[in-house]
């Protein structure tokens, strides 16, 4: 049985607080304003996770208006939420994300966050894959105002011994 979910998320971009995607904190004056460290990215992959598995979303797990989460490591919550899809019985075979920034430019740090989301999910880094697009000046993506991301997770029913 294979099973296939998407996750979505955005976040403010704002003063004082610190930019970190996919587990890596980037060189940014502008940082994901949020309950826990505001990791878009973390949190797309971790709704995928969740939702292929038919285990609710992220805010069922992990509630916003809970002070355990206040600046939570969304590393952390990825890997949690991925114990969760195992125990249900699955296996994740790969994972997908487009994150949507108009800066800063993330070409030299997708391969740090493709190998912390492959080591929180245990997978490898080459079953893993991130990339960013820009907003083209459009909407609040485009304006410099957020940061959206999208992430698809495929899962198989797990074997025995997996």
């Amino acid at each position: 049985m294979i099973r296939t979910g998407i996750g979505y998320d955005s976040h403010r971009l704002v003063a004082g607080r610190p930019l970190i995607l996919g587990g890596v904190e980037l060189p940014s004056e502008l940082g994901l304003e949020g309950h826990s460290d505001a990791d878009a990215l973390c949190h797309a992959v971790t709704d995928a996770l969740l939702g292929a598995a038919c285990l609710g979303d992220i805010g069922e797990h992990f509630p916003d208006n809970d002070e355990r989460y206040r600046d939570a490591d969304s590393i952390e919550l990825l890997r949690a939420a991925t114990g969760m899809v195992r125990e249900a019985g699955f296996a994740v075979v790969n994972v997908d994300a487009t994150i949507l920034l108009e800066r800063p430019k993330l070409a030299g740090a997708r391969r740090a966050m493709r190998e912390r989301l492959a080591d929180a999910i245990g997978l490898g880094p080459d079953e893993v894959n991130v990339k960013a697009s820009t907003g083209e000046g459009i909407g609040f993506v485009g304006r410099g105002e957020g940061v959206a991301v999208l992430a698809i997770a495929t899962l198989r029913r797990a074997a025995e011994n997996d």
